[in-house]
């Protein structure tokens, strides 16, 4: 019998304590999903609000990580520390014109949900991020705010914590 270039195919493969050959064949990762129970209708309403909030602001979220990518990669480029706050003040106006009237008309609800997606996307809380930006007198001034109103900027994201949050993510292919 002739075997042609298609008839074999090459794989990775590892002996086995009996000297037997094991090949390894790369599968495609599979996700598993499941429908949700919940216990209460309460329970649901709780998830589908946070859902709907989820999804409302993980745009912003990604664009803040975008934006603050771009902004550390012009800031690494120019050490004039003049020149560096007018990139800042720049980005912070651009940020502004863009998302002032969306941000105004957001809950509190979905400013924490915000806050905790900036953590996830940028990975540094947004009491360093705006440390960092703006100084630390702003960054207390923001700080003492988001604390009257229930809120804490120096909270680190836990995926752990907040699975629900990341499922979301997770389904609505945000990944």
């Amino acid at each position: 019998m002739v075997q042609g270039k298609n008839d074999t195919i090459k794989v990775y493969a590892t002996r086995d304590i009996d000297g037997t050959m094991i090949p390894w064949i790369p599968l495609a990762d599979v996700t598993i999903k499941t429908t949700r129970i919940f216990r209460t209708p309460e329970a649901r309403f709780q998830y589908d609000r946070l859902r709907y909030n989820v999804l409302k602001v993980l745009p912003y979220a990604k664009f803040a990580r975008n934006r603050y990518t771009k902004l550390n990669q012009d800031l690494a480029v120019t050490t004039n520390k003049r020149e560096q706050r007018s990139l800042v003040k720049a980005c912070d106006k651009e940020i502004k014109d863009m998302f002032n009237r969306e941000v105004k008309n957001m809950s509190i609800y979905q400013g924490e949900i915000l806050i905790k997606l900036i953590d996830r996307e940028t990975g540094k809380s947004t009491y360093d991020l705006v440390r960092e930006l703006r100084g630390g007198v702003t960054a207390f001034l923001y700080q003492s705010i988001a604390r009257v109103s229930g809120h804490n900027l120096k909270h680190q994201y836990n995926a752990q914590e907040e699975r629900d949050i990341e499922a979301i993510i997770q389904t609505a292919g945000y990944n």
